[in-house]
């Protein structure tokens, strides 16, 4: 890069110019591998970081078809469809049977969102638990057994709810959203499962307040995103010294550091999307990119397949029925809704079953 004082050199695993096809940079940027890794039931993460307009939605994404009856170009498709369409191939191969899920957050002035649940969206719950790390409470996932499907159901969502036309031009100041596929491979009964996930993380754009012309409303949202991005920025600063010189980690510092905190320094595998434009006048928030990204490359992580035995998921379940329960009962108070009397019906001759499970017969 040629600044105005002096030339900047960066390293980076891969690296491509504005010609190359989304097909290029699909194969070339390990996506492909990526997916394989989340199969075998690892955690990986990719995330798209860059200043507006650079290009980061349409790495991932590709251009938003005009309607159904429109869709894009299959040549124009994303990371995120063609990761799609690898893992709904390798589902179709798999002799043990690969089931897809998904599910879609966006993070809106430090409130987590479910963009898949119907009606206004409402803040969900950030929790913590040993096993788990941080994850989204009461967040909803959907199968899909189809390319389509899947695209259609993302694509509907694609424009955050948060999106005001009259400033779209700064859609990417205003938002961030993530999409998380769960790959799970039963196994028999004597071997764990293993469940891995592949998450897309389409970060808003990276430059500074003034630069964006908020004020008012707008002004509070972005810098609510510049505080997450700085937050992130300061945690890859602090992984990216050598493990014995690390102090404390700040994920708590920002709703996505806790979101990402598995992704960047625990036992996943993350891929970084660095988007920048060629033009002059963006030099400054080119050469922060780079900065950041270069950073970010020299994070180390240590990656761990999630395997999950059937005695664990057999307590996650119950552990899930208890809090359902919980809730149910909560509901039925606040509604003030009486029980409905029942009756226990002994059957002669049969034995109590204890501790059955009916979902493995």
């Amino acid at each position: 890069v040629s600044a105005a004082r002096h030339d900047a050199t960066f390293r980076f695993s891969t690296v491509f110019d504005a010609g190359a096809s989304q097909e290029a940079v699909f194969e070339g940027s390990g996506m492909r591998q990526l997916g394989e890794l989340a199969i075998d039931g690892f955690s990986c993460t990719v995330f798209a970081f860059g200043q507006t307009g650079s290009g980061k939605t349409y790495t991932l994404m590709g251009p938003l078809a005009q309607s159904k009856d429109q869709p894009a170009a299959p040549s124009l498709l994303g990371l995120m469809q063609r990761s799609f369409a690898c893992l709904l191939e390798q589902s179709r191969s798999c002799s043990t049977g690969l089931a897809l899920s998904a599910s879609y957050l966006e993070i809106y002035n430090e409130q987590v969102r479910d963009l898949l649940s119907p009606g206004p969206p409402c803040a969900l719950p950030l929790r913590w638990s040993k096993s788990r790390g941080f994850y989204v409470e009461n967040q909803l996932s959907v199968d899909f057994e189809s390319l389509e499907a899947i695209t259609d159901l993302l694509l509907q969502d694609a424009r955050p709810r948060s999106w005001d036309s009259a400033v779209g031009h700064r859609e990417g100041v205003m938002w961030g959203q993530s999409t998380t596929l769960t790959p799970q491979v039963p196994q028999p009964s004597a071997c764990p499962s293993k469940q891995g996930t592949l998450c897309f993380v389409d970060l808003a754009g990276s430059e500074r307040v003034k630069e964006t012309g908020s004020s008012g409303e707008l002004s509070v949202e972005a810098n609510n995103i510049n505080r997450s991005l700085l937050a992130l920025g300061h945690c890859i600063s602090l992984l990216a010294k050598p493990r014995g010189k690390r102090t404390h980690i700040p994920y708590r510092d920002s709703k996505l550091t806790r979101l990402l905190a598995r992704s960047l320094g625990g036992s996943g595998v993350t891929l970084m999307v660095a988007c920048i434009s060629p033009s002059s006048r963006c030099l400054s928030e080119t050469l922060s990119t780079l900065h950041y990204a270069s950073r970010a490359r020299r994070v180390t992580t240590r990656p761990l397949a999630n395997r999950i035995s059937r005695e664990k998921l057999l307590q996650t379940l119950e552990e899930e029925i208890q809090v359902l329960q919980l809730e149910n009962l909560s509901l039925r108070q606040q509604l003030s809704l009486s029980r409905v009397p029942t009756r226990s019906i002994e059957v002669p001759g049969t034995p109590p079953r204890v501790g059955a499970w009916p979902g493995w017969g």
